[in-house]
């Protein structure tokens, strides 16, 4: 039987099989993989590599998990790797498949959950990239509450295309551009063949960048880890740290619960929307502080995003890629100046051991640069988010308002029942500016899954109507979408909310300064419609999607399930 003289803990869990003689049958399997006796007596610590073929996001992340597992064994550790599941967002955008992406964060959550749990480690190591990867991860180490870190894969490098860079959102638009005519085939066919150089999650502050950053800002990765690029040598060094980390973590019994605070949350809001990040952090970080028994609501968003300036010249709505910011310093570039202005709790506690102000103020940042504006000249005097509410919206709808913050739209509803019809009306030149795109039943239970729509905003933008054309839909938007995109309605369509009894016509109104999303119809007219209203057979009635809809709650809730 072995034994161990390691504090009770380091080997918390792991001390179940190894720790009693008739957990012999476990151990006999544990040495069947090379374990030794001395390893039984070292704590045990799950490595969740996301790993995979199917995204550029994800491909390299072996390396980087063979790292971490050099990490833990240096520190004296008995590192396990596993894998679960990814969908790539970029590829299967626009297809029927975009459904599953979503679905696929509980899908990562449940089940590195189930290996930590069921395999009894000690602590948790996840290795991550595509965008549902990241909230998946954390809601597992919040949920898991054992010593754990999260580590990102790192984002793509630019493409260079006619001597300017581009990405992933460029050929998006560049669809838009070639069905007017503006672009031809074998322009669009050359820049689709640069745009994505190579290895990594998408360059510009989309939704894995959005999310990396407010990981790394909530605590929970190392300090740079969201903004050093995937070929960047430093990863690997990164992920030798991350393992060694996560062994002094069990080391210190310091815990996910006791950096994921409600301040630690607050930070993170306030960092993604003083730089325009994805209207997914919305749904993600919610659905993470759901994990903690945090209660973060809608209107703690547009509490923040009311009281931060928008100080980041990123893309979609701006100039830079995350590896630009990453030349001056990264993340800590941003947070040292919002903790100057008082816009951050620096106390807040992190993996590191030490706290946010600590963290920062040891990271060389480059002041002199043109990526980060300063706090009092800002792009914006209020942040890159909003939460709507109205009698189109009344449980709250997320708008990405930068660059648009003291817009107000009002025109004709063209209603659209699911994305492909849309797609196909903007795409034949049906849509025309002041009109109000109104896409339904693609909520988390009507679509299901509330899949992105970054097929229809770069078509938009692609034929010159990102200013000019506006979008709801209960439904969601990729990070990469920028324009009058108002997204995440609430009630869906699926369950009655007013978004379903909308008609072709109705006059809608977005009052981006006064939170509201109206249509100009009396509460009679609003009611007697709703008494009329029948919902539309799923679109699903077996398999996972299926399951989905059946559990999944309102996305102002974060579109978890039960």
């Amino acid at each position: 039987m072995a034994t161990t003289s390691r504090p009770a803990h380091m080997k918390h869990r792991s001390i179940e099989l190894t720790g009693d003689p008739q957990r012999a049958p476990a151990r006999a399997m544990l040495r069947a993989m090379g374990l030794t006796s001395d390893d039984l007596n070292k704590p045990f610590v799950a490595i969740a590599n996301l790993a995979s073929d199917v995204t550029p996001c994800n491909v390299h992340l072996d390396r980087f998990a063979q790292a971490a597992k050099e990490g833990v064994r240096a520190a004296d550790g008995v590192p396990f790797e596993f894998g679960t599941i990814t969908v790539s967002d970029g590829i299967s955008m626009g297809t029927e498949g975009m459904k599953t992406s979503l679905v696929s964060r509980e899908v990562i959550a449940d089940s590195i959950e189930l290996v930590t749990f069921g395999e009894r480690m000690d602590g948790l190591i996840t290795i991550a990239g595509c965008d549902k990867n990241m909230p998946g991860c954390m809601m597992a180490i919040a949920r898991l509450n054992v010593p754990g870190i999260f580590m990102y894969g790192g984002s793509i490098m630019p493409g260079q295309f006619r001597g300017q860079d581009v990405n992933i959102q460029d050929v998006f638009e560049a669809v838009g551009s070639y069905a007017k005519g503006d672009m031809t085939l074998e322009d669009l066919t050359a820049l689709e063949c640069v745009a994505c150089p190579g290895e990594g999650s998408c360059g510009g502050l989309f939704t894995a960048n959005t999310m990396s950053t407010s990981i790394e800002v909530m605590g929970m990765s190392l300090p740079g880890d969201a903004s050093i690029p995937a070929i960047d040598p430093r990863k690997l060094g990164e992920a030798r740290d991350v393992g060694r980390t996560l062994m002094r973590l069990l080391e210190e019994d310091l815990r996910p619960r006791d950096i994921l605070t409600r301040h630690a949350f607050e930070n993170a809001i306030t960092v993604a929307v003083s730089m325009g990040g994805s209207t997914n952090s919305v749904l993600h970080l919610i659905a993470i502080a759901r994990e903690v028994d945090i209660e973060l609501t809608l209107d703690d968003f547009d509490r923040i995003s009311r009281n931060t300036p928008y100080i980041a010249d990123m893309k979609p709505a701006g100039k830079y890629l995350m590896a630009d910011l990453s030349r001056y310093g990264g993340i800590a570039l941003v947070m040292k100046r919002l903790l100057n202005a008082g816009l951050l709790h620096g106390d807040a506690m992190t993996v590191t051991g030490k706290t946010l102000r600590e963290n920062v103020e040891a990271v060389e940042t480059i002041d002199d640069q043109p990526v980060i504006y300063q706090i009092d000249a800002p792009r914006s005097p209020t942040g890159g988010l909003a939460i709507l509410r109205g009698n189109i919206a009344p449980d709250g709808a997320v708008i990405k308002v930068a660059g648009h913050q003291e817009r107000k739209f009002e025109g004709p509803a063209r209603v659209f029942d699911q994305e492909p019809a849309a797609f196909q009306a903007i795409q034949r030149g049906d849509i025309k500016a002041g009109d109000i795109v109104i896409i339904r039943y693609e909520g988390p239970k009507g679509g299901p899954g509330m899949q992105e729509m970054l097929s229809v905003t770069a078509a938009i933008v692609g034929q010159g109507l990102g200013d000019d054309v506006a979008l709801v839909t209960d439904g969601r938007f990729s990070g990469a979408s920028h324009g009058p995109m108002v997204g995440h309605v609430a009630p869906e369509a699926a369950v009655g909310g007013p978004i379903a009894i909308l008609q072709e016509g109705d006059i809608v109104t977005l009052d981006i300064p006064n939170r509201q999303l109206n249509v100009n119809l009396t509460d009679e007219e609003i009611a007697d419609r709703l008494s009329k209203w029948q919902p539309i057979p799923p679109n699903y009635t077996t398999g996972a999607l299926a399951k989905y809809a059946k559990l999944v709650s309102s996305a102002s809730s974060g579109a978890v399930t039960h």
